[in-house]
């Protein structure tokens, strides 16, 4: 029987004048994570904000971890914040383990990142 195949999906939209939206569904790892570099890549970083929701994300490696890192290295270079949302609580045990809760701002749900840019 052959192992189905890993499906990752990231859909872009715009949400405010402020905020940029990617939200990532599926798998991230070093089979998919060319799909979400690819949207970081295209993102408005210099134009807006950018918020990552992660909350449809059933998997992420260390592969995923250097593509939102490099989000984050973007928003800084353009002086824009990158927020990510909808972590699971698996998830945020890795980012703090590795100290990146330190790094990101995270809030519940896109909405209330788009709200607290508004700001």
């Amino acid at each position: 029987m052959t192992e189905p195949a890993r499906l990752l999906t990231v859909t872009p939209r715009h949400v405010t004048a402020k905020a940029f939206l990617l939200v990532v569904t599926g798998e991230l790892d070093h089979h998919t994570s060319n799909l979400l570099t690819e949207a970081v890549n295209e993102a408005p970083f210099s134009e807006q904000s950018v918020i990552i929701d992660l909350s449809g994300l059933t998997y992420c490696d260390s592969t995923g971890i250097s593509v939102l890192i490099t989000a984050y290295n973007r928003s800084l270079a353009a002086g824009t914040q990158l927020s990510l949302t909808g972590v699971s609580p698996d998830q945020m045990r890795i980012f703090e383990l590795i100290g990146l809760d330190q790094v990101f701002v995270f809030y519940a749900t896109p909405e209330e990142a788009a709200t607290a840019l508004q700001s």
